[in-house]
């Protein structure tokens, strides 16, 4: 369900930001060429903003997951959080950057089964993680570890999902239009409709 409050605050730019918030824009606005919406608005607070970019920088650099298994906890976390911003940015990430399978971002957008056995284990861990509020079952865990993953990477999954929790919360309440750089993998989430297992397959 979206929310019905939409926050009043404007999005900030490179002129009128905070010191440290700026700072973060000029960043992206050298790195990608354009600020995005999400990090205009999310620099109202500097904090928030200078936490989201550390946290993603340090999930991309030192998680251990691959660009691609990397798309696919973010795309995870975005659904199940029903970031519709996320999930349009996301995809385009995955599409364009970080060689995710046109299938497997299909599959996780439309809650379908992934059509590979370790980015599937990695996406309904992640999915647990964030449904069970951090508290997998032995189960759950051990599944994860049998295709390879490590225990030092449940950590880097919290972290993606401290990350998620910050962009995707903050989309929520600002109701942040998708660029137009994105524009061309808009998801919705399903309305009233609920995932036949609650967990992507």
């Amino acid at each position: 369900m979206p929310a019905d409050y939409k926050l009043k605050l404007t999005a900030k730019t490179i002129e009128d930001a905070a010191p440290k918030a700026r700072m973060g824009l000029q960043q992206a606005q050298e790195k990608m060429g354009f600020i995005p919406n999400m990090y205009a608005r999310m620099a109202n607070s500097p904090g928030l903003f200078d936490a989201y970019q550390q946290g993603y920088a340090m999930f991309r650099a030192e998680s251990g997951f691959t660009p691609a298994e990397q798309e696919v906890v973010f795309l995870t976390i975005s659904r199940a959080n029903g970031c519709e911003y996320c999930m349009a940015a996301h995809s385009f990430v995955a599409d364009k950057m970080s060689n995710v399978p046109g299938a497997v971002t299909d599959a996780i957008r439309n809650d379908t089964a992934i059509p590979d056995e370790r980015l599937s284990a990695l996406a309904k861990f992640t999915r647990v993680m964030v449904e069970q509020r951090g508290l997998p079952q032995t189960r759950d865990v051990e599944a994860f570890l049998a295709v390879g993953y490590t225990e030092r990477q449940i950590l880097e999954i919290i972290l993606a999902i401290a990350v998620k929790t910050l962009s995707n919360y903050a989309n929520h309440l600002f109701h942040t239009p998708v660029d137009a750089m994105f524009a061309s993998r808009t998801w919705e989430e399903p309305r009233g409709t609920a995932c036949q297992n609650g967990i992507v397959k």
